[in-house]
Parts: C-alpha cells; sequence; structure tokens
C-alpha cells in the first residue's frame, strides 16, 4: 500500500466522531476545523494540499497546484495532518460537523476512487488524495447541486466522509439505475454513470414540491445515499425563525398563536 495503514473505532449515534488508531510514524490528514481531540506525542502540522505521496512527488508545483484545486470546492488551502512521533499506539480524533453518520472507505476495494460532494470529506490515512472531479456535462453541472465540480478521493487507504441523517449504501448491477434527490447524493464509485433528468409532467413540476431535476446514477457501481442534506436541514430552520420570528412561548402548548396573542407579544 501507498497509504499509511491506519485502525479507526466511530462513536456515538446522531453526533458522531471516528477515533483514528496511529502506529509509529504513521500520519492521518484533515480538513481544518475537524479535529476533535489527541493523545501526547502526535504532532500536527498545517499543510498544503492533501500531502498525499503522488503531490509530494511533484514539488512545490504540484503542492501549489493541490491547494489551488481545493480553493475551488470551497476548501481551505490547507489541510491538517497529525502524526504520531513516539512510541506504541496514539490515538486522534475528528468529529462530525451536524448530526448524521460517518462513512469509512477502503479505497483499495472501490477500485481506488470515489467520487463525492464537496463538503463530505473528514478525514484521509496520508496517501490518499483528495482531488477535484469536473462534471462534463452542461445539464449535470447547471442542475446537479454540486455545479461543474465535486472532490474525489483516490488512493488505496482508509478515507472517511461525513453525510447527513441516515445512510444507505446502495449497489447497482451493470444497466441498473437509480433516481434520487440531487441533495441526498453523497458519493459514488468510478464505474457509475452519473446525469441529471428532468422530472416529467407540468403538475409535478409545477406542484410536486420536489424541485425541477433529479440524479440519474446507472450501475455498475455503488452509491452512497444520505437522508438529510445540510441544505435542507438549513432550509428549515431558516423557514421556522422566519415563520414563528424567534419566539417561541406558545411551542408544544394548546393555545400555540393564541398564546402569543394573549401574552401581549402581537399587539
Amino acid at each position: 500500500m501507498n497509504a499509511h495503514e491506519i485502525d479507526y473505532h466511530i462513536y456515538g449515534e446522531e453526533m458522531q466522531f471516528v477515533e483514528i488508531e496511529l502506529d509509529p510514524y504513521e500520519t492521518v490528514i484533515a480538513e481544518a476545523g475537524s479535529f476533535m481531540m489527541m493523545d501526547d506525542g502526535i504532532e500536527l502540522a498545517t499543510i498544503f494540499g492533501d500531502g498525499s505521496h503522488k503531490e509530494e512527488n511533484t514539488g512545490l508545483w504540484g503542492k501549489v497546484l493541490s491547494a489551488g484545486k481545493r480553493l475551488i470546492t470551497g476548501e481551505s488551502l490547507f489541510m491538517t495532518a497529525f502524526t504520531h512521533a513516539g512510541a506504541g499506539k496514539k490515538r486522534v480524533s475528528f468529529g462530525a460537523p451536524y448530526p448524521g453518520r460517518i462513512i469509512p472507505l477502503h479505497l483499495d476495494e472501490l477500485e481506488g476512487k470515489v467520487i463525492c460532494q464537496k463538503d463530505a470529506f473528514l478525514c484521509a490515512a496520508k496517501g490518499v488524495s483528495v482531488g477535484i472531479e469536473f462534471s462534463r456535462r452542461l445539464g449535470r453541472g447547471f442542475f446537479g447541486g454540486e455545479g461543474f465540480i465535486m472532490q474525489k478521493l483516490e488512493g488505496d487507504g482508509l478515507a472517511f466522509l461525513h453525510a447527513g441523517g441516515a445512510i444507505v449504501k446502495k449497489e447497482l448491477a451493470i444497466g441498473e439505475s437509480l433516481r434520487i434527490d440531487t441533495g441526498c447524493l453523497v458519493a459514488f464509485t468510478r464505474d457509475i454513470d452519473y446525469d441529471i433528468e428532468m422530472i416529467q409532467g407540468v403538475r409535478n413540476v409545477l406542484f410536486g414540491g420536489e424541485g425541477l431535476f433529479y440524479a440519474r446514477l446507472q450501475g455498475p457501481g455503488a452509491v452512497w445515499v444520505q437522508s438529510l442534506p445540510f441544505s435542507r436541514l438549513a432550509d428549515r430552520v431558516v423557514a421556522a425563525s422566519r415563520q414563528y420570528g424567534g419566539k417561541n412561548k406558545g411551542e408544544g402548548s394548546v393555545l400555540g398563536s393564541l398564546g402569543n396573542l394573549l401574552d401581549g407579544d402581537n399587539w
């Protein structure tokens, strides 16, 4: 293997975190802001790009190019590397940014490449390359929810994604297809054919409430789907804050809005 061989354990239910176990001189890379805790003897270093072996072989220009690609995906120029510099085994943990599940991916078992939404990556063994995947189809680019750019994870090591709500993995056979809400798509393997289709029927378009497009994925390969995209959660929170105006005195009571009126809030 080119990537470091790390061990891990995932804790929690709704708000999970992953604990990575490192042997001496093993390294795990992570997105800035995902760090939770670590043992003594682990050294932290801020690096350009993802610190993959492929990037290191290209010198300074390769690091700058990798960092620039991360800017395109909306991520920071830098990533954080955690290296066990002592003896024995040490542990470092990374927390999920919102309620959902952490998904471990063994890239060597997935033909060495997985394509995912831009904010799904959490951490990975050093040697895993975190790059960008451009869409070559206009429909997918304009209406796919992720634009023309998604992230790609390449290598033969362990990588961890995070997604909202419950997560399901669907295995698609050759020619088998699956239609998904564009926001619910988390990741898919390299041989999946991904495109965007418009919902049929004028009534469905105008009154269906499900948007105008959905993602169509055709096998062979694996697809990961989330039940609660963060964008959907954020939209509900914003809508609720507008509806109730930050007032919660009537929440959970029989009177509801009438209670607010009697309180004098609406006078």
